[in-house]
């Protein structure tokens, strides 16, 4: 029996990396789980991959009515939501000078805004107990040149993961924050200006990791798995670098 059989779960952008490796392991241990994504080919695809035990929702979590049709799917199956791991969002390098207020607006509407109105939306479904796991990210603390709008977006996720613990405490609801270093994904990748500049992006993130490589979206999922189950069930209001020593040594 997996460590999370019988129970339902959501993860947000799932259709590639981190949030696909979740929810395939949320899936493998027993879970129903729901998984949005913006584009449905890809979601489609993220589906097939995970197998009969899930239920996928096309939406873009910075819009409240993209939303409210994935609640209303959540509502439909039955049986509340035990896991809701909100891990939709992304962002762009771009120097101080440069910053536009749309690129502003894009990344704190899908990271910040994403982020609060999913776990905003799914109060009502929550079941007492659910456990929520954030998706910070090392950025935050880094102090990374050029990177500087999606590192705040990213530390206002740590700071709502404290304040959501202690709102929620009373129902027994566990709010987690895992913190991906940098992670082998296709989002990453695609920081990269051009194709051609790929793999000096990915040595140039390696080159800051003490372990010597970068980490796998599998590697953040299996935390991730600690956070979402009973293992974890001292913790609350908590972070967990996952991040090859990169912020630790």
């Amino acid at each position: 029996m997996g460590q999370l059989h019988g129970k339902n779960a959501l993860v947000t952008g799932a259709t590639s990396g981190i949030g696909l490796a979740t929810a395939r392991r949320f899936a493998a241990e027993g879970a129903h789980v729901f998984i949005t994504g913006r584009r449905q080919e890809a979601l489609d695809a993220a589906a097939a991959s995970i197998g009969d035990n899930v239920t996928a929702v096309r939406g873009d979590v910075s819009k409240l009515e993209d939303l409210d049709q994935l609640i209303e799917a959540i509502q439909a199956h039955g049986g509340g939501l035990d896991v809701l791991m909100a891990n939709a969002g992304g962002g762009g390098f771009a120097p101080l000078g440069a910053i536009t207020p749309e690129q502003f607006a894009e990344t704190f509407d899908g990271n910040v805004g994403g982020t609060l109105f999913t776990v905003q939306k799914a109060l009502p479904v929550l079941n007492d107990g659910a456990a929520i796991v954030l998706v910070g990210s090392t950025a935050a603390t880094a102090g990374t040149p050029a990177f500087g709008v999606y590192a705040a977006s990213k530390a206002a996720i740590r700071s709502f993961g404290r304040t959501w613990a202690a709102e929620l405490v009373g129902r027994k609801i566990r709010v987690n924050t895992v913190i991906p270093g940098p992670t082998h994904t296709p989002g990453v990748e695609g920081l990269a200006p051009t194709p051609a500049d790929t793999q000096g992006l990915l040595d140039t993130l390696t080159s800051t990791v003490p372990m010597g490589r970068m980490g796998q979206p599998e590697e953040i999922a299996n935390v991730a798995l600690f956070l979402a189950g009973d293992q974890s069930s001292f913790m609350t209001g908590a972070e967990i670098f996952v991040d090859g020593g990169a912020q630790q040594l």
